[in-house]
């Protein structure tokens, strides 16, 4: 049933998104996990506090509150403070995406139409989980692409290396 196999693979491809951020930022040390590279910028801390905040927000309560729950401060999720420690950030990443997994492990196929709100817009099941799978593909990118600028030379690729030294008409 395409039904089923559009939950499984949004499932998937969720997960390959997260193990893609996992391994950039387990490339990083403390401090480059807490780089601004100017002073408008979002480190990967920034980035990573504020999708864990988004996805308590959305995948808490999913089908039966609003997704932007009233206890969400999402202009705070741009600031750290003493608290935000690594570990701390990263507990709730995790957090975050538990609830995402189970969310959405917990729907069938008869969910995919039902209406879900999202800042009190309605949204089909099927548009709230791609609305939230683009954003968390958008940030998971500035994930990476941070954590190789400042992993430098010591960047370990996470696809297909580029093919180097290859002969001729190659």
């Amino acid at each position: 049933m395409i039904e089923q196999h559009y939950l499984d693979d949004s499932l998937f491809q969720l997960r390959k998104l997260k193990t893609q951020a996992d391994r950039a930022m387990a490339q990083v040390d403390d401090a480059q996990f807490r780089a601004l590279l100017d002073a408008d910028a979002n480190s990967i801390a920034l980035i990573v506090k504020h999708v864990a905040g988004n996805m308590r927000s959305r995948w808490t309560d999913f089908l039966t509150s609003d997704g932007e729950k009233p206890d969400r401060h999402r202009d705070n999720e741009f600031e750290l403070d003493s608290t935000d420690t690594r570990e701390a950030i990263l507990a709730r990443w995790e957090a975050g995406w538990k609830l995402l997994f189970t969310a959405i492990a917990e729907l069938g196929p008869e969910d995919l139409g039902r209406t879900v709100t999202i800042r009190n817009e309605p949204h089909t099941v099927v548009q709230a989980i791609n609305r939230q799978t683009s954003h968390y593909s958008a940030h998971v990118g500035q994930i990476v692409l941070l954590a190789k600028h400042l992993a430098g030379p010591n960047w370990q690729t996470l696809s297909i290396p580029r093919k180097r030294n290859r002969g001729p008409g190659d």
